[in-house]
C-alpha cells in the first residue's frame, strides 16, 4: 500500500521538521512520555483508557498497518468480549474524528489493518529518528559538532519513559518501550562520541552517570564515560568507573573489558595530567541549578543558543513580564553551553530582592571576584569598565546578567567584542541597548502549561480532572512562576479536587491568595515588579484596572485614562516598554480608523490586572479586590498576552 498521504506531506519540507521552516504543524502526537496529542498547540481529548490504548498501539508502528488481532490483544489481553471488533471500530472512528476532522485519510483501513499516517514533524518518535539519521550523516561527513547538535535535539525530545501512563497494560507497548530505550541509548552513545570528537567532553561528563546507571555493562557507553571524565580532569572518577565496569563484567558475564574500553583505559593511564580540554569548562561555573523539569521554549532556546554560539556577537537580551521564566531559560541555556566557555560561566542579579538596583561597583566587584580577576578596579565608572573589558579581552567567558533594570546598569559590565558573551534578562525592552539580539519570551502554550502542571501534581491526577486542569492553567495566565506556585500548593493539598482549586483561582478576590506555597508567592513577585514601575505607568495601570475586561481597544483605554487617542497610545506604549503590556495584536494604524478604534487589540495579563485592582482599591498597600470587580480569567488557549 503506497503511503501517498505521508509522502505528499514530506515533499513540502523534505527531511526537516516543519517548525524549523516557520510554519506550524496542525497535529502533534507525542509518545516519548505520557501519550498526548494537540492541534495548533491546544490539547486534544483522547478519550477513555481502551481508546488511548488503540492509539498507542497504532503509534508503535506509524505509517504501517496494524491488524485488528493485534489491537484486540492489546486492549483485551486475556478475554476479549464478543463485541471486541465492534468496540474497536467505535474507538477508531472516534479517534479519526479527533485526529482528522477534515477527513484527509490520516487514519485509514486497508488489507493489512489500520494505518495512522504521520510525518516526522507530527510525531516525536518520528522526529527523533529523523534527527538521529541526520546526525549519522554529519558523522559520515566528518562534522562532529553538527552531528552532536542534531543528536542532542533528538535526545531532548524525551520527556519520560515512552507511554509511561499506558505501557504496563499491554505487552506490545512494553516491547515498544524496550525498543525505544535501546534506540535512545544508541543515539546517546553517538552524541557522546561526537561531543568528544568535537573537543567538548564536559556535557558528556555531566550527564553520562544517569545512562550508566541504567546500562552498567554497555562497554561503548563506559568507554565514552572514561574518556569524558579523563578529559575534564576527573581522573580518579575515571579510574573508579573502569574498575567498577571491569568487576561487573567479570562477575555477571565472565568477560574481560573489550577493545574500546581497554583503549580508553590505556589513554587514561598514559596521560596522568591531561591538558585542559578544548571546550572544557576549566574556569568557574557559578550558576543556579538548572530546573529538572524545564518545559517547552524550544524555539527561543534554539535561537538564543545559536546566537551565543557565534563568537563576537552582540549581547543577547531576553525580555518578558514578571514570572514568565526569563531567568529559568537563561540558566538552562548557560548550563547547556557551558562547555563552549572554558574560562568561566557566571550569573549575577542586577537588582536586589526588594527590586532596588544594585550599585554597579558592587556587581562588577562580584563578577571580578568570581572569575578570578586580580586587577584593581578604579572607583571611576568609565575607568573601571575599561579595566574590566581589558581583562575580559581574549577570554571565553559567559556572563549571565539577570534582571537588568535599564541599559545604564549594564553599561560598565558588558564585554568587548570578542569571545566573551553576555546573556541579559530584563522585564523592560531596554530600547537604549541598540546592538542587542532580542528575544521576547511569551507565556507558555496551553499544552506546555499542562505538561508542567502535570509534572508537579502527577499526570494521573491531571488526566482524571483534565477540564479542571485546563481552567487552572488559564487562571495562572500560563506563567511558569504562577504554575509552579499552583502546582506546589496542589502537591501539598493532595486531598483537594482540581475543580475546587480552579473555582478558587477563578474568583478575583481569592486568586492571588491561592497562588502561594512555601517560597513561591505570586503577589510578592508582582509587588516587586510594581515597585519598579515608573509613577506614570502605575497610574495608567490603576486606570485600566477599572475596566470590566482585560481586553480593550485604544478608544476604550482613552476613555479610561481621560486622554485623547494619541496620548492614550503613548501611555500604553509606556506599559509595553516596561514589559507589562504585550504589543497590540493588530497594526497600530488600524486603531486610528473609525472601525479600528473599537477593535480589541490590547490585553492586560490576568494576574497583573488583579494586582493593579488591589492597588487601585488600596494605594497604601495590597488588599483584595472586590469579588464582583472582574469576570473570570481568559479561557485556556486564549491567554492574556
Amino acid at each position: 500500500m503506497t503511503d501517498t498521504f505521508t509522502e505528499s506531506r514530506r515533499e513540502t519540507v523534505p527531511g526537516i521538521p516543519r517548525e524549523s521552516t516557520g510554519t506550524t504543524a496542525l497535529l502533534r502526537l507525542d509518545l516519548l512520555g505520557p501519550l498526548r496529542a494537540s492541534r495548533n498547540g491546544l490539547p486534544l481529548p483522547l478519550g477513555p483508557l481502551k481508546q488511548r490504548l488503540v492509539l498507542a498501539v497504532l503509534l508503535t508502528r506509524p505509517n504501517t498497518p496494524v491488524s485488528m488481532e493485534e489491537l484486540t490483544d492489546a486492549v483485551w489481553p486475556d478475554d476479549p468480549p464478543r463485541t471486541a471488533r465492534k468496540n474497536l471500530q467505535v474507538y477508531v472512528s472516534t479517534l479519526r474524528r479527533v485526529l482528522d476532522p477534515d477527513d484527509l485519510g490520516r487514519l485509514s483501513h486497508g488489507p493489512g489493518g489500520y494505518v495512522l499516517h504521520l510525518g516526522a514533524d507530527e510525531c516525536d518518535s518520528l522526529r527523533f529518528e529523523e534527527l538521529a539519521r541526520r546526525g549519522d550523516a554529519e558523522v559520515r561527513a566528518g562534522a562532529p559538532s553538527r552531528a552532536a547538535r542534531l543528536y542532542r535535539q533528538a535526545l531532548d525530545l524525551w520527556r519520560h519513559d515512552p507511554f509511561s501512563d499506558l505501557a504496563a497494560r499491554a505487552d506490545v507497548l512494553r516491547a515498544a518501550v524496550e525498543r525505544q530505550h535501546t534506540r535512545r541509548l544508541a543515539v546517546y552513545e553517538a552524541w557522546a562520541e561526537a561531543q568528544l570528537e568535537a573537543g567538548e567532553p564536559a556535557p558528556v561528563a555531566d550527564t553520562v552517570d544517569e545512562m550508566v546507571s541504567r546500562h552498567p555493562l554497555r562497554e561503548r557507553l563506559r568507554a565514552a564515560q572514561l574518556t569524558a571524565l579523563h578529559r575534564v580532569g576527573r581522573r580518579t572518577e575515571a579510574l573508579a568507573a573502569y574498575d567498577d565496569c571491569r568487576q561487573q563484567l567479570s562477575r555477571e558475564l565472565g568477560l574481560e573489558p573489550g577493545g574500546a574500553l581497554q583503549s580508553a583505559y590505556r589513554a587514561l593511564l598514559e596521560d596522568v595530567a591531561p591538558l585542559r580540554p578544548r571546550g572544557g569548562p576549566a574556569g568557574p561555573r557559578l550558576l543556579p541549578p538548572d530546573l529538572a523539569d524545564f518545559t517547552g521554549r524550544t524555539p527561543e532556546l534554539e535561537a538564543v543558543a545559536a546566537q551565543l554560539s557565534c563568537e563576537g556577537g552582540p549581547p543577547v537580551l531576553l525580555t518578558g513580564p514578571a514570572g514568565v521564566g526569563k531567568t529559568a531559560l537563561a540558566v538552562h541555556v548557560a548550563h547547556r553551553l557551558a562547555a563552549r566557555y572554558p574560562d568561566g560561566v557566571v550569573a549575577t542579579r542586577l537588582c536586589a530582592e526588594d527590586g532596588s538596583t544594585r550599585p554597579w561597583a558592587s556587581v562588577l566587584a562580584e563578577l571580578a571576584r568570581s572569575l578570578g580577576c586580580a586587577e584593581r578596579l578604579p572607583a571611576d565608572r568609565e575607568e573601571a569598565a575599561t579595566v574590566w573589558r581589558s581583562w575580559l579581552s581574549g577570554r571565553r567567558i559567559l556572563l549571565v546578567l539577570d534582571d537588568a533594570p535599564d541599559a545604564a546598569a549594564l553599561g560598565p559590565l558588558l564585554p568587548p567584542s570578542g569571545p566573551t558573551a553576555a546573556l541579559v534578562t530584563s522585564r523592560s525592552r531596554l530600547p537604549c541597548l541598540e546592538s542587542a539580539y532580542r528575544t521576547e519570551l511569551p507565556p507558555l502554550s496551553a499544552e506546555e502549561a499542562l505538561d508542567l502542571l502535570g509534572g508537579i501534581v502527577g499526570r494521573t491526577r491531571l488526566a482524571a480532572e483534565y477540564a479542571a486542569a485546563v481552567r487552572i492553567v488559564a487562571a495562572t495566565g500560563l506563567l511558569p512562576f504562577a504554575l509552579r506556585a499552583a502546582g506546589n500548593r496542589l502537591a501539598v493539598l493532595r486531598h483537594m479536587p482540581l475543580g475546587q482549586y480552579a473555582d478558587r483561582l477563578e474568583h478575583p478576590s481569592e486568586a492571588l491568595d491561592e497562588l502561594a506555597s512555601g517560597g513561591f508567592g505570586v503577589r510578592a513577585r508582582l509587588a516587586g515588579a510594581w515597585a519598579r514601575l515608573p509613577v506614570p505607568a502605575r497610574a495608567t495601570l490603576r486606570a485600566l484596572a477599572a475596566l470590566p475586561d482585560p481586553a480593550f481597544s485604544l478608544r476604550t483605554a482613552a476613555r479610561a485614562l481621560n486622554l485623547d487617542g494619541r496620548n492614550a497610545q503613548r501611555a500604553l506604549e509606556g506599559l509595553i516598554d516596561v514589559g507589562v503590556l504585550a504589543p497590540p495584536s493588530c497594526p497600530e494604524v488600524t486603531a486610528h480608523s473609525a472601525a479600528g478604534a473599537e477593535t480589541v487589540h490590547y490585553e492586560l495579563p490576568w494576574l497583573t490586572l488583579l494586582f493593579a485592582r488591589e492597588q487601585a482599591a488600596a494605594p497604601g498597600g495590597p488588599r483584595r479586590a472586590p469579588s464582583d470587580a472582574a469576570p473570570g480569567p481568559p479561557a485556556a488557549g486564549h491567554p492574556a498576552r
